[in-house]
């Protein structure tokens, strides 16, 4: 299993396997966050396969998938509610993680300026500097 911690309760992994997601709770995490939509690419589990896996490893599993660049508002609401709602630490996956990272920064929780958020990233190793615009201030 291969994550990149973002903040204190918060970290994006590429795609999870679900033989992974005990591993996952063992390190700590209680709240899973699926990015990806379904048969995005072939071999990639679907989510209901990694929901029974997640629930298994005891778990909190949501699938708020996204594609296309497109992060719609529903979307950005449903991330914030699940990251807000978590008991512990969220660890959201998608194909890369860069989906995950850009909804968490949509996101904003922590009420973050755009440039703290912009700068998070970079330090997990991803740029968001084109999103500083739907970021806002």
């Amino acid at each position: 299993m291969n994550f990149t911690q973002v903040a204190d309760r918060f970290a994006v992994a590429p795609q999870l396997r679900p033989e992974e997601l005990q591993a996952v709770a063992d390190a700590g995490f209680d709240t899973i966050i699926c990015n990806r939509p379904d048969a995005e690419e072939p071999g990639q589990p679907p989510a209901g396969t990694m929901r029974e896996a997640a629930q298994a490893a005891g778990l909190c599993f949501h699938h708020i998938p996204v594609s296309g660049g497109e992060f719609p508002p529903s979307a950005v609401a449903a991330f914030a509610e699940a990251c807000e709602r978590a008991e512990g630490k969220v660890l959201a996956y998608c194909r890369t993680g860069t989906r995950s990272i850009t909804l968490h920064a949509l996101a904003n929780t922590e009420e973050l300026s755009a440039d703290e958020r912009i700068g998070r990233a970079q330090r997990a190793g991803y740029d968001l500097s084109s999103m500083r615009g739907r970021l806002g201030e």
